[in-house]
């Protein structure tokens, strides 16, 4: 821990708004479900109203995506999107701050006899993961059934870094920096299972373009990469909140059969179709507020 990340210098004044975000995902954590409800929907419908720059990156996303909706439906769809993900704020929190124990009730898991297989052979898979606004608290709800190590993206804020990484190492049995592939290989290796997922785009140097909704899409390689030294079986893993806004499914998909081929551009392109179908399901649940296509092939205008 470097000075300025000790628990001294998180008393000074520039993490107290940080606290106060804290704190009050500590709280939203334990209201009642139809107030969590309510508060989600407010806070998408705030971030719809004036986060101007966030909505232009979804509305992008949406019309790019889905251009078989007409323009009202795709208006709806962002909407229903920053709906979705203020819900997810509140899921989150109820995600890192509860035992999930408590939410056994809600949970409806399909697939589980392909993880099963797996662990009946020794090995450690590697879960394919989607962000959807139910991210955080569909690996706590996978928790109750499968463990599980977790790659991560460190927050820039070294505070919330603390709070969020104490709160996966409730949820996951080890949290990895996505850019530790020593030690991703290490622990499937090993018989653990790896929640890892591939959907963001992460630059041009990390990823090969393949289609992803009929675009050419920067795609991590990892994926393939990982499985190639590891030799572990790839399972998709679906997660939503049902239209009843009360319960949930998690849903493993058979594992990737013939993965890796070889090929990277075949490799991504399989990859994305999967999470393609995942998200087709539940479109409005997706995390559509971030820049998927921001690297474009050569030649090609930006998108955003």
């Amino acid at each position: 821990m470097s000075k300025d990340d000790s628990p001294t210098a998180f008393a000074h004044p520039r993490y107290w708004p940080t606290w106060l975000a804290i704190g009050a995902m500590r709280v939203a954590a334990w209201l009642p479900w139809r107030s969590k409800l309510w508060l989600g929907r407010g806070i998408g419908l705030l971030a719809w109203r004036f986060a101007g720059r966030r909505r232009h990156i979804t509305e992008t996303n949406i019309r790019l995506c889905f251009p078989e909706l007409d323009e009202r439906r795709q208006r709806r769809l962002v909407k229903e999107t920053f709906i979705a993900n203020g819900i997810g704020i509140l899921e989150t929190a109820t995600g890192w701050c509860r035992d999930p124990e408590h939410l056994r009730h809600r949970v409806v898991f399909k697939g589980r006899e392909h993880m099963a297989r797996v662990q009946a052979q020794g090995k450690g898979a590697l879960i394919i993961g989607i962000h959807f606004s139910t991210l955080d608290l569909g690996g706590a709800l996978h928790s109750l059934f499968f463990p599980a190590d977790a790659v991560y993206r460190p927050h820039d804020n070294p505070l919330f870094e603390r709070f969020m990484t104490r709160a996966r190492s409730r949820i996951f049995d080890r949290t990895i920096d996505r850019h530790d592939l020593r030690g991703v290989v290490r622990r499937l290796k090993a018989g653990h299972n790896v929640w890892y997922s591939p959907d963001q785009d992460f630059g041009r140097d990390a990823s090969v373009f393949a289609p992803f909704f009929g675009l050419q899409a920067a795609t991590v390689k990892l994926t393939a990469k990982i499985a190639r030294m590891t030799g572990a079986p790839v399972i998709p893993l679906i997660f939503h909140r049902n239209p009843d806004d009360r319960t949930y499914t998690l849903e493993y998909l058979p594992p990737l059969e013939d993965f890796p081929s070889g090929d990277e551009v075949a490799d991504a392109a399989r990859v994305n179709a999967v999470i393609e179908a995942a998200i087709r399901r539940h479109p409005e649940q997706y995390l559509w507020l971030h820049r998927r296509f921001k690297t474009r092939p050569e030649g090609e205008p930006k998108l955003y």
